[in-house]
Parts: structure tokens; C-alpha cells; sequence
């Protein structure tokens, strides 16, 4: 492509000057004309979330995602970059901090190069929209991190300090005509607020009292969970004023879209050298896991239980199939209700206890509650579909069953020789007779009887042993 590399060339070209805001307009109002896939791999926000972000676009407005973790907000920012235009021009002097627009710039060095360079050796290099994006965590961010700070070294060499050239410029200036995110905004030095605050209503850096005039030009977003941003004196009223929309997230409303946010996010590859078959019903109560925790009275509502809960404990069932699979020679591995015992170390961490609630429980006690709970939620739908409950009378002749993450599919098949015929109803959970697929039904409904209190279970070393 022949672009102009000087600003003679890009006078004759049709290239015309926009604001960061209007770009993303023009280009969003060509993406809903198209009909195209707007934020792709969002799950679940079609109709909440993201016509709240088109609204927003479209008003120009600088955005604030309010929502508890894992609830794709970073994600979303990320996307935005996609409405910005695939390069733009910029002033390529070495010398300036910023990339200025070639028709406008805002550098006293850009101002001064123009005036005094013919157009046609004004060097024009151009700028991807990959890099206008840029995002900061609040914790630990200074001011001259994001704002900027009087640069020593030039103070030396005799620069005044109320002049823009003796200033070392921050992350924020150095994104002018691009789009710039904080995360966690409540977290942020209230002298880093004030100085957003300027940048939004005055659009102008105020350094050690120096006030600096730009005209920056940014699409700025924040993110922060709704419970730290309401509390009193965490962000300062006149910048909550200056953000022009409010963004709020939410978890997966139905139990399937957090499954399909889970799968694609743990991207698992389920063929290989020893492939994995993942039973639906596994899958659903892997994503109960995470409904159960989120509703469970012992874990903080504040805080929430991130999609990354999910995934965590998605991949490690995954891996405990699939060594299983491999230590056996069981191909397909298919994951059990015994291999939920290694959650531990993928879930420990992700869950922030309620103090109150938890009541001394410690974190792997509230798990077992959790895992148990989503056992038992999902289980009960099946009873009511598939009339599993007559199947408990079985044991009631003293039946004793034993299972284990490690023990081979075919010694299931043997242990239920001693079962009656309405064992068979089982197996409708998940129709099959592949013995792997059907040893994880067989887990699943001993798991669910022990849940509802129909038989009981003894556990030791990764073996369990299920009976009256």
C-alpha cells in the first residue's frame, strides 16, 4: 500500500483529521450498518452489556465498567480497539513525546517543526491501532507514571519548569489519539484522580503545579468492582461526574452461556494422543461449582467468583482424565466425579471467604460444601428427567460400591454385576456403552445419592466406597 510519507503527500491524499472519538463513531455506525460481530467471543452481553457500550460510543462518551471479577471487562476495553481505523498518520520527529496528528498538533516541537519545514519535508509515519491502546492497574500507580513528571536532566540543562519541554511525560499524554484504561479506579492515589479529573474537564497536565495546556485526544475507560467504587472517599465526586457512562457487567444469567464462556476460554484440546470425552453433565456441574460459590453464604459477595473459577477447575478435571487415560491405557479418558478431588489446587486462592459466614471454616472446608452442593443441584434435575431416585433401594440390600480417580473403567462394569436391572436407567444420563463414559455415569449417580442422603460414603487416599 502506498501510503504518504511526508505531509505534502498526505494533503493530496483524501485522508481527513479526526478526533479518537468520532473515528470509533464513524467506524462503529459502519460495523452496525454491515451487520458485523461487534465485540466477538462476548458471551452472554447481547442483549445487556453491549447496547449499553454501543450507546456510550455513540454519545462519545469516556466509559466506566462496573461489574465484580472475571466478568470480561478487561476484555471488552481490549476490543475496542477494533473501532479505531487501522493506522493513522503522525508527525515521525523523533524529538516529540506524542504521536501528533499532522494537520494539528499539540507539541510545541510539532508546532514549531511545521512552521518552520516545507511540507513536503514534513516526514508523516503512521500508527497501528494495535498500539493505541494502552491499560494501567491502579495499586502502586504514581503520578508520573500516568501524568508525567519534571524531568531533572533538562531542569540541568537550563529549561525552565514551567515549560512543556522540561517535562518527562506519563502514559496518558503519551497516548494522545488513542484510548487509555485504568483498572480498578477506587485503588488510585487521590492526587492521581485530580489528575485524571484535569484531563477529562480541562484536557490540560498540571505538573508540581505548573499547568501544562493540551489538547489531548483519548478515549479514556476505567474499571473498578461496584462495591469498592460506592464506598465513601474512594473516588472523588468531581471525577465520578466527569465519566460519561457507566457500564455494568453481570455473571452468566443461565447455567449453558457460563458453560460456552467456560469451554471457550479453557480452549482444551480434547483429541491427542489420548483423547478426552467430557459427559455434559460433568460440564454442568463444573460451571455449578461456580453458581453454588457465588450464592454460597461463605464466600464474599463483594468480591464474586471470577469465569476464571470455572476454567481453572474445567482443565484440571480435564488433566485427571487424561493422565488417568494414559497411566490405563483408557482411550477415551473421560473425566469422573472422583477426579473433582484434585479442585484443590485449582480452586484454593479463587475464593475470598466470608469472615462472618465462613464461621472458622477453612477454604478446602467451604469447597467440599460448594463441590457437594453443585453435585446435588445438578443431580436433581436429572432425578425429575430420569427417575434416578428408585435406584438408591438398591443399596438398602447392603450393596457395597468403590470407586476411584485411578481405578480402571472396567472393573465398574464388574462391580455392578451385583446390581439389579434399574441400575440401567443410569445410564440415560449420558447414553453410551462405552464403559469409560458409562463408569462416569455410575460415579454420577452414587455422587448424587450420596448428596440427597440416600446411601453413604467412606473416602480414603482417592478411593470411595458408597453403601447403605
Amino acid at each position: 500500500m502506498n501510503r504518504p510519507t511526508n505531509l505534502a503527500e498526505l494533503r493530496e491524499s483524501d485522508w481527513k483529521s479526526k478526533t479518537v472519538k468520532r473515528e470509533i463513531y464513524d467506524n462503529l455506525m459502519q460495523a452496525l450498518q454491515g451487520g458485523d460481530e461487534l465485540f466477538p467471543g462476548i458471551v452472554g452481553y447481547d442483549d445487556t452489556v453491549i447496547p449499553d457500550i454501543v450507546l456510550a460510543l455513540l454519545s462519545e462518551h469516556d466509559m466506566l465498567f462496573l461489574g465484580e471479577k472475571g466478568q470480561a471487562k478487561s476484555r471488552i476495553m481490549r476490543l475496542l480497539v477494533r473501532f479505531l481505523d487501522p493506522e493513522i498518520p503522525y508527525l515521525d520527529i523523533p524529538e516529540s513525546p506524542v504521536h501528533d496528528d499532522p494537520y494539528q498538533p499539540i507539541t510545541s516541537i510539532g508546532k514549531k517543526f511545521l512552521a518552520n519545514t516545507p511540507e513536503h519535508e514534513v516526514p508523516i509515519a503512521w500508527w497501528p491501532r494495535e498500539d493505541r491502546y494502552a491499560e494501567r492497574l491502579a495499586p502502586g500507580t504514581k503520578f508520573a507514571d500516568v501524568i508525567g513528571e519534571i524531568d531533572p536532566a533538562k531542569l540541568a540543562h537550563g529549561e525552565s519548569m514551567s515549560a512543556e519541554s522540561a517535562l518527562h511525560f506519563g502514559l496518558i499524554p503519551r497516548m494522545h489519539r488513542g484510548i487509555f484504561a485504568m483498572n480498578e479506579l477506587p485503588e488510585l492515589d487521590e492526587l492521581v484522580q485530580v489528575g485524571l479529573f484535569n484531563i477529562l474537564e480541562e484536557r490540560d497536565v498540571q505538573i508540581r503545579g505548573y499547568p501544562i495546556r493540551f489538547d489531548l485526544d483519548m478515549l479514556i475507560l476505567f474499571s473498578s468492582n461496584p462495591s469498592t467504587f460506592n464506598r465513601s472517599g474512594k473516588v472523588i465526586p468531581q471525577l465520578k461526574d466527569r465519566i460519561g457512562s457507566v457500564i455494568h457487567t453481570h455473571y452468566p444469567r443461565d447455567r449453558a452461556l457460563g458453560i460456552e464462556i467456560m469451554e471457550q476460554e479453557a480452549s482444551v484440546e480434547l483429541e491427542g494422543e489420548v483423547p478426552v470425552v467430557v459427559p455434559y453433565f460433568m460440564r454442568e456441574i463444573i460451571e455449578q461449582i461456580t453458581v453454588a460459590a457465588r450464592a454460597s453464604k461463605y464466600v464474599d459477595h463483594d468480591s464474586g467468583v471470577s469465569a476464571r473459577f470455572s476454567i481453572a477447575n474445567y482443565r484440571m478435571m480435564v488433566a485427571a482424565a487424561r493422565r488417568r487415560g494414559a497411566v490405563l491405557n483408557e482411550k477415551p479418558a473421560v473425566p469422573r466425579i472422583s477426579d473433582l478431588g484434585h479442585l484443590y489446587s485449582s480452586s484454593l486462592g479463587k475464593l475470598e471467604l466470608d469472615l462472618m459466614g465462613a464461621n472458622q471454616m477453612s477454604e478446602r472446608q467451604v469447597l467440599d460444601a460448594i463441590v457437594a452442593q453443585a453435585i446435588q443441584d445438578v443431580f436433581q434435575e436429572y432425578i425429575v428427567e430420569h427417575g434416578l431416585a428408585e435406584i438408591g433401594e438398591i443399596f438398602a440390600q447392603g450393596i457395597k460400591i468403590e470407586v476411584g480417580d485411578m481405578l480402571p473403567s472396567s472393573e465398574y462394569a464388574e462391580r455392578l454385576k451385583r446390581v439389579p436391572p434399574v441400575w440401567d436407567k443410569a445410564f440415560e444420563v449420558n447414553a453410551s456403552g462405552d464403559e469409560a463414559i458409562r463408569a462416569s455415569c455410575i460415579e454420577f449417580v452414587l455422587a448424587g445419592l450420596y448428596a440427597n442422603s440416600k446411601i453413604s460414603r467412606s473416602q480414603d487416599h482417592g478411593r470411595i466406597v458408597y453403601e447403605t
